[in-house]
This record gives structure tokens, sequence and C-alpha cells, in this order.
């Protein structure tokens, strides 16, 4: 409990806590209301009070800064007017100078300012000249921009009033045909669209895949049409096989594209095709195939295909033009190629060539080693019986020898030996003929 003395009557009465807390709380709020008050009041007026002399201290400034400007001011005008005379006075004495060569400078000031106005006019002209032909030059691009802006626009909605078209073209084919129809239809758009490029590839063919290839599970197949083009000499630089495939939005059994994917891989290699396009309107919800060239990798049995796309058959003609454009960048690679290739074939023909020569010539010389064996033997044989010969010669000979020499040995006297009448008539043929008588019988006559 607290007491409290009244201020005004003396009476002093207690109070409790709170109330005391609540009095005294009353009392500070008065009190500190009061004394803000007279703060605030305070502060209104010290705040005036600096406005007031700050004001008197600006305005003073404002006036010193006036008259200082002022006398600046009438100084500078004061020099301006001590330059302006000390110019007036050059001028009078510049006049004179003037005056006094005027006479001399006259002709020659004149030739010259007419050669200065002819420059400037000239000047004058060139610039008027480069002026217009800048603004001609900013109207032509005006205009071509404008041209070009519009042909742009001209293209594009062409290109889209084709799509439409195009699109029109294709709903109203799976409306109207029949499965098959359809199919060749859509072969026969490829065609005529090709057709319509095909000035753009003068060494390009285009034509109906219509040889049929056993592949390895025994099933003829083949692809639908095959694009092949070459270079001016003659070198293959890009090659396609294409598969259509399309149907009617009321067929039952609808058709996925990757159940072609192997097929079409298979009749690309068949036939020795380096890309394979699958040119497809089934599917046609798949956002995938609809937004424009979808490169294929693998179907959904994990086989692996390389350089496949799926397209639609809007993108028949790009993608063509982008694979042809793509295939050239490695024209000169391929032809390198084919130079080593050509080469290669030379060295193997060489080789081939060698190979058959050395056969041959060994095959000669086994011959030539069998007959010169063979010539051997037979000389062998030759010599053998050459030998035979001889002796039989020398034999025969000898023979020949003992024969003459018995011959030698024979006389007339020998041979009339105990033949009286042989000996008689030898006589007689003596004595017609001397010639006839021996040198022995000479000798023992």
């Amino acid at each position: 409990m607290k007491e409290l003395k009244c201020p005004k009557c003396g009476n002093v009465f207690t109070v409790d806590e709170n109330d005391y807390a609540a009095l005294l709380s009353q009392v500070k709020n008065t009190e500190f209301e009061a004394e803000l008050n007279r703060r605030i009041h305070e502060l209104e007026q010290t705040l005036q009070e600096r406005q007031k002399a700050e004001q008197a201290r600006i305005a003073s400034e404002q006036q010193a800064e006036q008259l200082r400007r002022t006398q600046a001011a009438m100084t500078a005008i004061q020099a301006k007017e001590n330059i302006i005379q000390q110019k007036e006075n050059e001028i009078v004495s510049l006049k004179a100078q003037l005056q006094s060569i005027e006479s001399v400078k006259q002709a020659e000031l004149a030739a010259e300012l007419a050669k200065k106005d002819t420059q400037l006019q000239e000047r004058t002209a060139a610039q008027s000249q480069e002026i217009e032909r800048l603004r001609n030059a900013e109207a032509l691009a005006k205009s071509q921009a404008l041209i070009r802006e519009n042909g742009i626009r001209d293209e594009y909605e062409m290109k889209l009033k084709l799509a439409n078209e195009q699109v029109a073209y294709y709903k109203d084919l799976k409306i109207k045909l029949s499965t098959k129809m359809v199919g060749e239809s859509l072969e026969q758009h490829c065609y005529n669209e090709f057709t319509r490029i095909s000035p753009l590839f003068p060494n390009a063919e285009f034509h109906k895949d219509n040889d049929l290839v056993i592949g390895e599970d025994g099933k003829s197949t083949k692809g639908d049409f095959v694009f092949r083009d070459k270079s001016d000499d003659g070198i293959e630089y890009i090659s396609i096989m294409f598969e259509m495939k399309n149907e009617n939005e009321d067929t039952t059994q609808k058709h996925k594209n990757q159940e072609f994917f192997a097929k079409l891989d298979q009749d690309r290699k068949k036939k020795n095709c380096e890309f394979a396009v699958l040119v497809s309107m089934l599917e046609p919800e798949n956002d995938l195939y609809n937004e424009g060239i979808v490169a294929v990798t693998q179907n959904d049995k994990g086989e692996k295909f390389d350089k496949m796309y799926v397209i639609r058959p809007q993108f028949f003609v790009p993608l063509i033009t982008l694979l042809c454009q793509t295939s050239r960048k490695s024209l000169e690679t391929r032809r390198e190629l084919e130079i080593i290739k050509a080469q290669n074939i030379d060295v193997t023909n060489f080789e081939e060539k060698l190979t058959t020569f050395k056969d041959g010539f060994t095959r000669n010389v086994r011959l030539a080693n069998e007959r010169f064996a063979n010539a051997i033997d037979e000389i062998d044989k030759t010599i053998a019986h050459l030998t035979k010969v001889r002796e039989n010669l020398v034999k025969s000979s000898d023979n020949l020898n003992a024969a003459d020499k018995k011959l030698q040995d024979v006389t007339i006297k020998r041979l009339t030996h105990g033949n009286p009448t042989m000996k008689a008539k030898f006589e007689e043929a003596r004595q017609n003929n001397p010639a006839l008588q021996t040198p022995d019988e000479e000798e023992t006559t």
C-alpha cells in the first residue's frame, strides 16, 4: 500500500500498488506530453529563428555575389571596351595599310576570290552530288529491304499455303483412298517431288527398286525407291534407299514406324546404299515424327541402325538436299579414296601379273628342266649307242686293217702257188703287159 498526500487539500490517502502505478503513469504521461509539447515549441521557434538567420545570410550572400558579379561584369566590360578600342585602333591601322596596298593587291585579290568562289562552287556541287547519291542509295536500300521483306513474306505465305495444301491433301488422301492406293499415292507424290527438283541434280537417278534380293532368312525383299547421285567426273558420292509407308485412318490394325526399320536396313545393305530413309505417314499423333527429320539409331528390340532417318512427306526434298550438300563436302575425300583404290587395284594387278609370270616362268623352267633331263638321257643313250657303234667301228676298222694287211700280203706268186695253169696264165699276161709285173716278182726274176 502507498500513502499519497493531496497537494491542494493536504489530505493523506492510501492506494494499492496497481492504483499507484496507474496514477504514476498518468502523471508521467501528462508531464511527458507537456514537456514534449514545450520542447517541440522551443524547437520550432529555434528552427524558425535559424531559418530566418539562414535566409538573411543567403540574402546577404546573394547581394554580395550579385555585387561581385556586377563588379566583375563591369571590369570585364571595361576590359572588353579596352580591347575593342585596341582592335578599333588596329583596324584603323590595318585600313590604312590596306588602302596603301589596295591598288597593288586588288587584282590579285579579285583573282583569288574568283578562284576561291569557283572552288567553293565545285565543292558545293560535289557535296550536293554526294548528298543526292547518298539519298538515292538510301532510297535504293530501303526499296531493296522492302522488296526482300515482301519477298520473305510472300515466300513464307507461299510455304505456309503449300504446307496447308499438303496437310489438306494428305488428309483428303487418307479419307478417300484405300490402303494400297494410299501407299501408291505416297510413292507417286515422292516421285513427282523428285521430278520437280531433278534439274538441280543432273547426274542423279531416282528409280523404283524392282530387284528382289534373297535375304539370310530365305525371303526375297526390295525397297520402294533408290536415289543415287554422282559428281561430274563419275564418282558416286551419295546413295539412299527409300521406303514409303501409309495407311487409312479407319484401318483396324495400326502399324508403327519401328516395325519397318530392320527390313529397311537390310534392303539398304543389300543394294549397297549409304543412307536409309522411311517416308512415313504412320503414327500421325506422334510429335517426335511430326517435328521434322528424325535420326534412328535402334528399335525397341535393341537392334542398332546406322544412317537411318524417318521423315514426313513434306521433308522429302529438304532431306535429299541436306544429305547431298553434306556428302558433297566429302567428295574430295572420296576422289582420293578412289585414286588409292585404283592404285591398290593397279598394285594387285601388278602382283597378279608378277605371280602369273613367276608361275609361268617356273612352269617353263620345270618343263625345260624335264626336257633337258630327257635330252641328257637321250644324249647319254646316244653316247652309249655311239660308243657301241664306235666299238663296232673300231672292230670293223681292225678287221679292215687285218684284211688290208692280208690283202697287202697277197701276191700273184702266192695265188698261183700249186696251180700251174694259173701260173702259166699270169706269166703269159706279164709277158704281154710288163706293167702287170710286181716288184717282188721283178726282183725274183
